[in-house]
């Protein structure tokens, strides 16, 4: 597959990085390849994580440079991680910014090599890859460039911009028309050779997966079920990211993708590649008829205006057409209710 780069609809929010050093051929570098010196700190929830993760994986560098995950949600304040930060202030003086993953460090001098992931990435495929997979084939790096701007402003940083409740409708409308175009570029592209720009895996397929993870679990919960449905519209794509999270690098990254075997990649019943239901079965057991039930603390005084809110989207349409994205349209209540007659109560 030939790529080229589209023009993004919102350009890409990812955060400038406190440190961004590299690691060399040798010794004259300062930093250079030594197995078990470095370390890296990932987070879940963070792309540039998962991306590193999955390298780190594909290259089977669990003995070269150990990893540490981080909770998958940031436990100060200012969005960084508690864990992190003596890492950051032993790296910089009267460092006040947040102390973000993702964080590659050197055991030796105890302080921070670099937090910028794509760099992060690269060095560990370059500088500990001998004799393991070649991600970045020699000719390809403009490719791999080219997807890497696809994936983050023809996808990430357009599906963000028509998501956005602070955007005005024509702004959504051309962000998610950039998304669409450039899953349809992709979509075409797939077929001449096994993985995107190769027969074999690359970092360009790392990139693309990690997009359409974040696109399926993150960024598709803010589209509306029109949006949602032109998106899962791309059968061969989709396959292709099924395909992907099956490969045991993949698999083992340790992170929370395990949706694309199950809800996210599986098409709606408006594609051309509808999701088959293997059965139903009753939130209340195999004899009652079960309720699904949104929950308040108790005594809250929240139950009645939750259910009036849920009765609100039930009124105005929007309860519908969100079953109807994920093809529940069958599973549907017509009315909210506080503590519905009709169940079993028991003292559990």
């Amino acid at each position: 597959m030939s790529v080229t780069p589209l023009a993004a609809a919102h350009p890409s929010a990812r955060p400038v990085p406190a440190f961004r050093g590299r690691i060399g051929r040798d010794a004259r570098s300062g930093h250079y390849a030594v197995p078990r010196r470095y370390r890296l700190h990932l987070a879940a929830a963070d792309p540039d994580c998962l991306r590193i993760a999955v390298t780190h994986s594909l290259l089977g560098l669990d003995q070269a440079c150990p990893v540490t995950f981080l909770p998958a949600e940031p436990d100060c304040p200012d969005g960084g991680h508690s864990a992190l930060r003596p890492l950051y202030d032993a790296s910089a003086h009267r460092y006040t910014g947040p102390a973000l993953a993702p964080v590659l460090s050197d055991d030796w001098s105890g302080r921070i090599v670099s937090s910028h992931g794509p760099d992060i990435a690269r060095d560990l495929a370059r500088r500990f890859g001998a004799g393991r997979p070649t991600l970045y084939p020699c000719g390809a790096e403009s490719q791999i460039e080219a997807v890497e701007r696809m994936c983050t402003q023809g996808i990430e940083a357009a599906a963000q911009r028509a998501g956005a409740a602070d955007a005005h409708e024509t702004e959504r409308t051309a962000a998610l028309g950039t998304l669409l175009t450039t899953l349809g570029v992709l979509e075409r592209g797939l077929g001449s050779h096994r993985y995107l720009i190769s027969d074999q895996i690359t970092a360009a397929d790392v990139e693309l997966w990690v997009a359409l993870v974040q696109l399926d679990t993150v960024h598709r919960n803010h589209l509306d079920g029109a949006a949602v449905q032109r998106i899962a519209g791309h059968p061969a794509l989709w396959a292709y990211a099924r395909r992907l999270a099956a490969h045991p690098a993949f698999r083992r990254v340790g992170l929370p993708v395990q949706d694309l075997d199950s809800r996210a990649v599986n098409q709606t019943a408006n594609t051309p590649n509808p999701t088959a239901n293997a059965g139903t079965y009753s939130g209340a057991g195999a004899s009652p008829q079960g309720l699904i039930a949104a929950t308040a603390k108790k005594d809250s005084g929240l139950a009645k205006p939750l259910a009036d809110a849920i009765n609100h989207l039930i009124d105005n349409g929007q309860y519908a057409t969100w079953l109807a994205a994920w093809n529940l349209s069958t599973e549907a209540v017509a009315k909210s209710e506080v503590n519905p007659p009709g169940l079993p109560l028991t003292d559990s």
